[in-house]
Parts: structure tokens; C-alpha cells; sequence
């Protein structure tokens, strides 16, 4: 499968999921091609499968705030054509999933692709409730070919702010346990 994953790039939970899910998707064989605005901090060696695409925000007089939101939406759209993406897997709904949604309309009939939206805390309990963008969040959850959260509880948290009928399966956040051992 051909695969972009979309996340920020720090040392925070979201990119550090998304990076370690991506790493042992392209160790199972898959194509993953990151796509964000610096290297993600844990792709830091060379690996099979995995290619970074760098979002470049442009600068323009008129334009006085950054325009990441749509820089990333032409970004996973370029890399949707060039690289036939099956999926592109977004982590963190603001401005995450609402950029994929903008690239998935504009290449549907080009070479349509799924977007799968994963919630990671902060994007729904506190950035998406703010008043500016709680619409927005809204329709890219339902937009979303699927949604997963790290946790019941922001399953349920989403759920009250956003809809009850809205579908979301949890996929636990997870520890590889053949890299990080326990000692007593």
C-alpha cells in the first residue's frame, strides 16, 4: 500500500506515534511517504520505504499570516498524484484533516485516496473547541473515510463535542516491547 502520513514533526505524541506507525508499516513492506514541514524528529536514519515530503509555506506581502493549512493541502495533493497514494493518514485534526479533505476533493477524480484522521488528545479537548474552529474540526471528523482515537475517553470526549453518532474506533497508543524493555 502506498501510504502519506501527515503529522507534526516534535518530540509531542502525535508525531512520535505517527513516526514509529510509520516506520513499522514500511518495515512490513508498505510505501510511507511523510508529509510535513521539517524532518519528523524520529526519522532520524535511512529506512526502506520511507520518503519525507517538506511542506514549504510561501511568503507573500498581502498575505501576512502563515499559510500552512493550505501549503499542506497542496502538499499531500502533489504527493497523492506523484505517488498514486492509496491513504493518506492524518494525525491531529486541526489543520491536519481538514488539509487532506481539500486535497482528497481537488484529486478525486484524479486518483482518489482514503483519509484516515487520527485524535490524539489536545486537537479535540482544547484547539477544537474553540469557537473559530469547532465547525471545522466537525466536518473533517465526518469528512474522514475513518476516525480512530488514542483512548476511550477522547473517543467519548469527541463524541459529546462533535456527535454521538459519529464513528471512531480507539487504537490504543502503543510501546514496541522488542525497543523499550522493562527493568525491575
Amino acid at each position: 500500500m502506498r501510504i502519506g502520513m501527515v503529522c507534526y514533526p516534535t518530540y509531542g505524541g502525535s508525531g512520535v506515534l505517527a513516526t514509529e506507525l510509520g516506520q513499522e508499516l514500511a518495515r512490513r513492506g508498505h510505501s510511507v511517504h511523510f508529509i510535513t514541514y521539517a524532518q519528523p524528529m524520529r526519522l532520524d536514519r535511512f529506512q526502506d520505504n520511507i520518503f519525507y515530503h517538506e511542506v514549504e509555506t510561501p511568503s507573500y506581502p498581502l498575505l501576512e499570516f502563515n499559510q500552512y493549512t493550505l501549503a499542506l493541502s497542496g502538499k499531500i495533493l502533489e504527493c497523492a498524484i506523484y505517488e498514486q497514494l492509496d491513504v493518506v493518514h492524518v494525525h491531529y485534526a486541526i489543520p491536519h484533516a481538514i488539509s487532506a479533505y481539500l486535497a482528497k476533493e481537488i484529486a478525486k477524480n484524479i486518483t482518489p485516496f482514503k483519509v484516515v484522521t487520527t485524535l490524539h488528545g489536545t486537537d479535540i479537548t482544547l484547539v477544537g473547541l474553540e469557537p473559530t474552529f469547532h465547525p471545522l474540526v466537525k466536518f473533517s471528523l465526518e469528512k474522514s473515510d475513518v476516525v480512530t482515537a488514542v483512548s476511550s475517553y477522547l473517543q467519548e470526549k469527541t463524541r459529546q463535542s462533535f456527535g454521538e453518532d459519529l464513528p471512531i474506533t480507539v487504537i490504543p497508543n502503543f510501546v514496541d516491547t522488542n525497543v523499550y524493555k522493562r527493568s525491575d
